[in-house]
């Protein structure tokens, strides 16, 4: 079990990929480099000489492990760079209400763990600061005896606990694949 006190909650919904990362920002196909661009609007105060970081902006006083949000995180464009920019800046798991199917197809083949939860939920999570999460067992501890389980499917779940990304599951079964497609 993995201790993760280090959360953010942004009670806003609808939370979409331009919110997230700007279209400014989109102009490569590397992976990394997008924790600078992570809610750039909101981050950074811009005037017509200079940018400034936000010291209002919670996500600018602290890491954080965890993003907890509201409804429908992700909506918006497929951009793949949201997720990425969320990753870069240190987010290993977001938890939400909903999911656009895209940014959580996106998410989970990133390595970025999405937990659905029903808003009484989040807000009792959110009320307890340390928060310890199972991956295995699939299930955050809030308390001592306290638990909400989530769901995970199988191949999900393996690739997380694994650490590696979907293309290196399937290249460990290329094997298998191989010899499937020999005998179809």
């Amino acid at each position: 079990m993995k201790l993760i006190s280090n959360f953010l909650y942004i009670d806003i919904d609808n939370v979409d990929t331009d919110i997230i990362i700007p279209k400014q920002f989109l102009n490569t196909l590397k992976k990394n480099g997008f924790e600078r661009c992570l809610f750039f609007d909101i981050r950074y105060i811009i005037n017509k000489k200079n940018i400034y970081l936000n010291e209002d902006f919670s996500l600018n006083k602290k890491k954080i492990k965890i993003l907890i949000s509201g409804k429908n995180f992700g909506c918006g464009s497929s951009r793949e760079h949201a997720v990425w920019a969320i990753k870069n800046f240190g987010i290993d798991i977001i938890i939400a209400e909903s999911y656009s199917d895209i940014f959580f197809d996106n998410s989970m083949k990133n390595n970025l763990l999405l937990i659905n939860f029903k808003k009484f939920k989040i807000e009792t999570l959110v009320k307890n600061n340390l928060l310890y999460l199972n991956i295995n067992k699939q299930f955050l501890r809030y308390k001592k005896n306290k638990y909400y389980y989530f769901y995970i499917n199988s191949l999900y779940k393996n690739i997380f606990l694994n650490k590696f990304s979907i293309i290196d599951f399937i290249l460990k079964k290329k094997k298998k694949i191989l010899n499937y497609l020999k005998n179809v």
